[in-house]
């Protein structure tokens, strides 16, 4: 016996492929276009599977989903929908959906998922509302933000460890907020923590805290991150820059859900979600055994992974308007701009990613004459990319590094560490020579932290001092 579907899509273009597509793949198939047509038809029918579009053509086809699960509990419900920002998927998970595709959506993988749904049984509903009102982080209807979208309302219900990957300036603490601020701990506290910004030998105390005398200094009672945290989300950002003896102490306590203070001899239950985030390739870290393996294996429950900006341009529309709203909002002048200045901002490489976007916009906003905001303005402020010459060739150090590719005969392995060792240090000196020895611009050149290049400095005996522009 098949399994019998109802689609509810007033596109009628994307409704026949669709029924066409199932239909081939065994399903029967009732279509209709409208939240009043569906309610009628699950009234006199049952189905397997229903599929919903949200923009319909008398509402929103989420409206009354609540009523539909209620009337048919063994239904899963699949949601599409051609508004693809976090919101909509977040709504879509608050609804008890089964899945959630954005438009336009591969129809293999919609096929498939429908056949899971058909074999599934019904998930539980849902406790709790939709928060209403207030803006959403992150920003985005690519491809690639429309995945991240999906990982983040996966993970909304339970508190499943997660890690969050991507190039500096990408937005990473912006996802742990919106699992912090739309999942089950919204009411508790959201505590962030940078590894890379705190002392190694105080890093532990910062985590955990510690006790009167615990060290020199120690003059009272210090609550740590862990503690501040409790009932709520523990952001571990730069967790690629925490030092080897403060990952014992962090595994230990990930696995017990009970730390310890510095100095202190009792055990203090903590209940936390942990989101950590890294910039780093953590795999080869833990090769070269800068990383534990099985702390690694703890954090990297649901990995989500942020695209560079380069690789989601058709997003820089969106973030340039907002951030000229933001810019609005902080008492710089009001401006539009136009889709020639938005082309020339996306064809730019944005290594600092939307961190460096936002900046240009500011600056943008600050220097315009005009209310609209042309591609000239861009043109002058976009800051030049020191990795290209003015004719767009390749830099010194990238034909270094093409010299070096097609001599070099690395073991298997091994090309990337072998790599880094020749350039690491020519690459940060070239980075100091271009701010003149400013360790923080070298620093945002290079997209790494501040105290990392200080550690690194050490490391290679570099002295910024010698890059300092002479008087």
């Amino acid at each position: 016996m098949s399994h019998k579907i109802l689609l509810v899509e007033d596109d009628r273009a994307i409704a026949t492929v669709i029924t066409e597509a199932l239909r081939d793949e065994g399903f029967e198939l009732e279509h209709c276009t409208s939240i009043a047509q569906r309610d009628a038809l699950l009234a006199n029918g049952s189905f397997a599977v229903m599929l919903t579009d949200i923009m319909l053509e008398d509402g929103d086809g989420l409206d009354g989903i609540a009523s539909v699960h209620a009337a048919a509990p063994d239904m899963p419900v699949i949601v599409l929908s051609a508004q693809n920002t976090l919101d909509t998927a977040v709504r879509a998970s608050d609804s008890d959906a089964f899945e959630y595709f954005p438009k336009p959506f591969d129809l293999d993988e919609l096929t498939q998922a429908v056949h899971q749904a058909a074999a599934r049984s019904p998930k539980p509903a849902a406790s709790g509302e939709a928060e209403e009102g207030g803006e959403l982080p992150l920003i985005g209807r690519s491809r690639a933000m429309q995945d991240v979208y999906r990982m983040i309302t996966r993970v909304l219900r339970n508190d499943l460890t997660v890690l969050v990957t991507g190039e500096s300036g990408t937005g990473k603490e912006l996802v742990a907020e919106a699992i912090h601020q739309l999942g089950a701990r919204r009411t508790g506290p959201f505590v962030a923590v940078n590894m890379a910004a705190i002392p190694h030998e105080l890093l532990e105390s910062e985590l955990f805290g510690h006790e009167r005398g615990a060290f020199t200094g120690a003059h009272s009672q210090a609550i740590g991150k862990f503690e501040q945290a409790n009932g709520g989300t523990l952001f571990l950002d730069e967790i690629g820059d925490m030092p080897a003896e403060a990952q014992t102490r962090l595994l230990r306590a990930l696995q017990s859900g009970r730390i310890r203070r510095v100095g202190g001899r009792q055990e203090i239950a903590v209940d936390v979600r942990i989101v950590a985030a890294t910039n780093r390739d953590l795999v080869p870290m833990i090769a070269d055994g800068r990383f534990r393996e099985d702390l690694y294996y703890r954090l990297n429950v649901v990995p989500i992974h942020l695209p560079p900006l380069r690789e989601r341009r058709e997003d820089i529309g969106a973030l340039t308007r907002h951030f000229l709203a933001q810019a609005r909002d902080e008492g710089l002048p009001q401006h539009r701009i136009d889709e020639a200045a938005v082309a020339a901002l996306s064809s730019h490489d944005w290594r600092g990613n939307v961190r460096e976007l936002r900046n240009v916009v500011f600056r943008l906003a600050l220097m315009a004459r005009d209310e609209l905001i042309g591609a000239d303005l861009v043109g002058d402020i976009l800051p030049t990319t020191p990795y290209r010459t003015e004719e767009g060739q390749g830099s010194a150090i990238e034909t270094a590094l093409d010299d070096w590719l097609a001599d070099a005969r690395p073991a298997p392995g091994n090309l990337y560490h072998e790599a880094l060792a020749v350039f690491e240090k020519p690459l940060i000196e070239h980075a100091l020579r271009e701010t003149q020895g400013n360790q923080l611009r070298a620093a945002q050149l290079l997209g790494i932290n501040r105290n990392t290049l200080r550690k690194k400095l050490g490391e290679l005996a570099i002295r910024p001092e010698d890059f300092a522009r002479r008087s």
